[in-house]
């Protein structure tokens, strides 16, 4: 395997999706952050790159992050996909779980949560 994880990052905000690149790259060398602003141009994307993790805001216009990770699965199986979000309640926590989301990451203030995405990401793929 290619020492490079390239992770597709899939949030409608621009700023969230920079400072996501930015701190994910800077936990960890082998991070290559790739992004998207909507979860149609993530799909295609994902059906057209060698993408090896997806991280997604949960809450989005159009297709939130759960119909995206499900669109995903659909057609690449086992591709690693954690959501991220600001807004977790108990019932998204169970129904992302139940679905098979690799992962569930509450945003925060701080950056502890991108030491922990990053951690989490690497430890999935390799």
């Amino acid at each position: 395997m290619d020492d490079d994880i390239r992770v597709l990052v899939v949030d409608e905000d621009r700023d969230v999706l920079e400072l996501t690149e930015t701190f994910l790259e800077r936990e960890s060398a082998t991070l290559t952050v790739l992004t998207e602003q909507s979860a149609s141009d993530a799909v295609d994307r994902i059906f057209d790159e060698d993408i090896d993790c997806v991280v997604s805001d949960y809450r989005m216009p159009g297709m939130d992050g759960l119909e995206l990770f499900e669109a995903v699965r659909d057609r690449t199986g086992d591709l690693p996909f954690f959501l991220l979000t600001a807004a977790a309640d108990e019932e998204t926590v169970e129904r992302a779980e139940s679905a098979g989301v690799t992962g569930f990451i509450e945003k925060g203030a701080g950056t502890d949560h991108y030491t922990d995405l990053a951690n989490r990401i690497v430890d999935v793929v390799e």
